[in-house]
């Protein structure tokens, strides 16, 4: 499916993607002489910095609850747009392995099980992200990348330290000079380096 694109005016009063898109899943088709009735509900959802939208849903027949499974809806949102056309999406299935991971935790404890093996792949993708995202980064700490980093001041560093100011993380060279900083630091492949503590010699 491709991108739907729409002006505010045709958002239904909605304000936002995620409260735009929570109720495009939430409906009901009602019974006819050759279907009993059916639908989705969004259990939980969620549209980080209005650019992915990610929900579990939940089918019901006739009234009955059915399986869970993740939508996915990559999103564009200017509310300043010159042509007045503020919001677009596209949707897509977990069963159909979107590039985009970085589904949050409490949407993904609401899926059932599933035996598609696109859905588990991307299940596992998004847990791995989390796992690398709640990686603990103590001040002081010594990390190796996989390969040099490139700098704006020329220079490439494999192997740099940890500076926390606040929530904040400022990387250093590993004797501690420089101040560099690194986009999306943590959703980077990266390992922390034990090192070797000397004791101090003590003379009695």
């Amino acid at each position: 499916m491709g991108w739907l694109s729409m002006p505010l005016a045709s958002m239904g009063g909605h304000t936002s993607p995620k409260q735009y898109l929570d109720a495009q899943f939430n409906y009901e088709r009602h019974a006819t002489d050759d279907r009993q009735a059916h639908g989705y509900r969004v259990l939980e959802s969620a549209c980080p910095g209005n650019r992915v939208y990610y929900a579990a849903l939940e089918r019901f027949d006739d009234g009955v609850a059915g399986e869970v499974t993740a939508v996915v809806c990559l999103v564009r949102w200017n509310p300043k747009a010159a042509d007045g056309f503020v919001f677009a999406y596209k949707d897509m299935s977990e069963s159909m392995g979107p590039h985009e991971a970085d589904c949050p935790l409490r949407v993904l404890e609401r899926l059932t099980s599933t035996n598609n093996p696109v859905a588990l792949d991307w299940r596992r993708r998004c847990f791995a992200t989390i796992r690398r995202r709640s990686r603990r980064l103590p001040d002081g700490a010594l990390i190796r990348f996989p390969e040099p980093i490139a700098f704006g001041d020329d220079t490439r560093h494999e192997l740099m330290r940890v500076l926390r100011q606040g929530n904040r993380i400022i990387l250093t060279r590993s004797d501690g000079g420089g101040r560099y900083r690194v986009s999306n630091l943590l959703d980077r492949k990266f390992e922390i380096v034990r090192e070797r503590k000397i004791s101090p010699t003590i003379f009695t």
